[in-house]
């Protein structure tokens, strides 16, 4: 067998009287039978498997072997036809004996196989076959270029000898030219098919409108075009600046939305230019984390910009992993082709998408809004009505759709038909507070608003009524409201007082408060601090309750709440991770409006814990509150007031974090015995409300920072320092980084006893 090509070879049945046909024909005469040979054949494969037994039967070898150099992946490959396939064995082109007569360019005679530093006696191992004597030649065109290597293995009688090696070169000269029209023509058959494949799948992509097909359609030809294992094309969202993904070819149904600048994703979408890494590992801008999810591993990345007609980037495609080797200039030139193609198609399909989406929405909110809501066109005529419409006019689909205002809306209720002309007349809004609605034999209470409907060009379209049931049960409803969360008002009025009376249940508690408080209340004074507070409860409360969390109570001027209670939704930790973030961000809003009226910034520091509670309705006969007590609530509490100690502001519970569902930015905090307990936490700090200015440098820092924690915890103080000290450099600002060298430094002077890298807080 050949040396470390890693190939089969053909070996070849022993010439009869070999020397003597040598004898008899000349060189060139041996020359021209062989080009006349293999210029009879119509296919590469033939053509090499001709030349092969040409070259055992010439040199009276026991095997022989012909590879030729493929320049785009620059691997040397041979190609054996067997069972009705055709095999193709690639190699290094720097690889052993060929690929050193390759690389050199220049032919080796080799008597004693196993005494030669270039040949690996593994494979001679793994098949069984003796390798004696190696005669191996570059084959050169009649220009001088080198297109491959011809290798022979053990001459039967005697040993290579220089003439062996000249006739061998003057043999792979002669082929040359009958294998180089050859390939010419397999290129130029192969870019024919792909061409042709590749118009067959524009067709097929263009014809969907659908967004989901049309993106598994997208995901399926490019990974069929490119030969890859995987590909996702990921679109942007420009509302909230993600890329986001509605299906990856090899993800099954996984969902991806990620900030539209993070990753290689990010960087090819922020800069518009196309990303092809070889090897993904060795690249410093490739996060492994997902690949650890999922179980998958990267080997080559191909990654290009979906630019839409005008110029405008909507997204990018990204190929993982081409089978054979990496992704060549020629796949990043078709991937960038397809990718202007397809992208009018999927901006319709997006827009379709959009419009669908928001038809779906509307129809959701109508269906699911408690006030009526009736809309009519430029006649009267009813056109639509939602289910509370139905409910509170006390009529069936079949009864109100089509019927003209004037019909339905008669005796009692013409007052509502002079209150639409009113409306169509004047184009303005008409509203009647507290007023009376006849249906059948009831009487009810509403609010009624009626609007004009106008087209994007301002022309009438009609008009709509929203009617506001103000019955008893509403008026109740709306006071309490109030005084207690929505939710809670809801459950009593419904019959849910048993549920209040004590449960036990898990839930995620977060603890917010605002740091400085006292010096801010000694310069604002009692009205300036009442104003302040009521400024910001209510940006932090509309954070809470956009995630349907549930206000537990103000605590001076911190903040309790809830997310599990009284109702779960199933991903309460999610909920209350993503009101924490949303409540700094906005927060950060909040404050530069602040410093452009040239008042103090406010700065909160918040505390996140999931674990097992009670709740129920807590007091006296007199005054009872539904809140939740345990030590779940209490550690959420240690947490935000933690947040002050390690420079963060927001901490949340290994509980918390071992539940959530989505993927956030953070990093481990600390091992941490609080006040009254005995068994250490982990703590977590959450950075995704951080921009690059607040944190720049984050996955530096990052990177530093778990090293550094995983020495401390060890013991290697100084190590550890030199690792918090590299993420101060990335970042001069992070404060844990610090605070973690002030702790070496520290043990360092006062080394600890029986250190197990756990904090204990003396503090509340």
């Amino acid at each position: 067998m050949p040396d470390n090509s890693n190939v089969a070879t053909l070996p070849t049945k022993r010439p009869q009287k070999s020397s003597a046909k040598r004898t008899r024909t000349s060189k060139p005469q041996l020359l021209l039978q062989i080009a006349n040979s293999i210029a009879g054949l119509d296919t590469l494969t033939a053509q090499l498997e001709a030349l092969v037994a040409a070259i055992s039967a010439a040199l009276d070898a026991e095997v022989a072997t012909l590879f030729l150099h493929d320049p785009v992946s620059r691997e040397l490959y041979s190609r054996a036809a067997r069972g009705g396939t055709t095999r193709e064995i690639r190699i290094l082109s720097t690889s052993g004996v060929a690929g050193h007569v390759f690389t050199a360019g220049k032919g080796v005679i080799i008597d004693d196989a196993y005494n030669d530093s270039r040949f690996d006696r593994s494979v001679d191992q793994r098949t069984g076959f003796s390798t004696q004597s190696i005669l191996c030649a570059p084959m050169r065109t009649m220009r001088g270029e080198v297109i491959g290597v011809a290798q022979a293995l053990n001459k039967r009688d005697g040993k290579f000898n220089e003439d062996d090696l000249a006739l061998l070169e003057a043999i792979t000269l002669q082929a040359s030219v009958v294998l180089q029209a050859t390939l010419y023509v397999e290129k130029m058959d192969r870019a024919r098919a792909q061409e042709s494949d590749f118009l067959d799948i524009v067709s097929q992509v263009s014809s969907e409108i659908h967004l989901g097909p049309l993106l598994q359609k997208i995901m399926d030809a490019v990974t069929r075009m490119l030969n890859a294992e995987r590909s996702t094309l990921f679109l942007n969202d420009e509302r909230n600046s993600q890329l986001y993904t509605e299906v990856g070819q090899g993800l099954g149904a996984t969902k991806i939305r990620m900030p539209n600048h993070v990753g290689i994703a990010g960087a090819v979408f922020t800069s518009g230019k196309t990303i092809n890494i070889p090897h993904a590992y060795a690249d410093l801008r490739f996060n492994p984390s997902f690949d650890r999810q999922t179980g998958f591993f990267t080997r080559s990345i191909l990654c290009v910009p979906v630019v839409n007609k005008d110029g405008k980037m909507i997204g990018v495609t990204q190929v993982l992993n081409k089978r054979g080797g990496p992704f060549t200039n020629d796949d990043e030139e078709r991937l960038r082709a397809f990718t202007a193609q397809i992208s009018i198609g999927l901006e319709n399909a997006t827009l379709f998408d959009d419009v669908q989406n928001m038809k779906n929405y509307n129809d959701s909110i109508l269906e699911s809004m408690s006030n009526g809501v009736v809309t009519l066109d430029e006649q009267q005529k009813i056109v639509t009505c939602n289910a509370a419409a139905h409910r509170i006019m006390k009529a069936k689909p079949n009864d109100i759709l089509g019927q003209k205002a004037a019909d339905f809306f008669t005796e009692a209720n013409a007052w509502i038909v002079q209150q639409i002309n009113t409306v169509m007349e004047t184009q303005t809004q008409a509203i009647t507070m507290d007023s009376e609605m006849s249906f059948g034999e009831e009487k009810t209470s509403a609010n009624l608003t009626v609007l004009p409907l106008k087209s994007g060009g301002g022309k009438p379209m009609g008009s709509m009524l929203l009617i506001e049931d103000i019955s008893s049960e509403k008026r109740v409803r709306s006071t309490m409201a109030r005084y207690m969360d929505p939710n809670l008002a809801n459950q009593l009025l419904s019959g849910g007082q048993d549920v209040l009376g004590g449960l036990q249940s898990d839930a995620t508690v977060l603890f917010s408060d605002v740091r400085g408080f006292t010096t801010l209340s000694e310069e604002l004074g009692p009205q300036g601090i009442v104003q302040l507070l009521n400024e910001y409860f209510t940006v932090m409360v509309d954070c809470l309750t956009n995630e349907g969390g549930m206000l537990d109570k103000f605590i001076g001027d911190a903040i309790m709440a809830v997310f599990g209670l009284p109702l779960p939704h199933g991903d309460d930790e999610d909920r209350a991770v993503r009101c924490g973030i949303t409540m700094l961000s906005e927060l950060a809003h909040f404050n530069n409006a602040r410093k452009e009226l040239g008042k103090r910034p406010v700065e909160i520091g918040i505390g996140i814990n999931t674990d097992s509670v009670v709740s129920g309705n807590i007091g006296s006969p007199k005054r009872m509150d539904y809140t939740v007590i345990g030590d779940g609530v209490n550690l959420a509490a240690r947490l935000e007031s933690a947040s002050k100690q390690y420079k963060a502001q927001l901490l949340i519970s290994e509980f918390t974090r071992k539940k959530l569902k989505g993927t956030y930015r953070m990093r481990e905090a600390d091992r941490v015995i609080v006040k009254g307990k005995t068994q250490p936490v982990g703590i977590y700090e959450v950075l995704d409300f951080h921009t690059e200015a607040s944190f720049p440098n984050m996955r530096d820092v990052l990177g530093h920072f778990q090293d550094g924690l995983a020495l401390y915890r060890e013991g290697s103080w100084t190590k550890a320092i030199s690792a918090f000290n590299g993420g101060l450099k990335a970042n001069p600002k992070d404060g844990l980084s610090k605070i973690y060298i002030e702790r070496c430094e520290f043990f360092m002077a006062e080394p600890p006893q029986d250190w197990d890298g756990v904090w204990k807080m003396t503090d509340k």
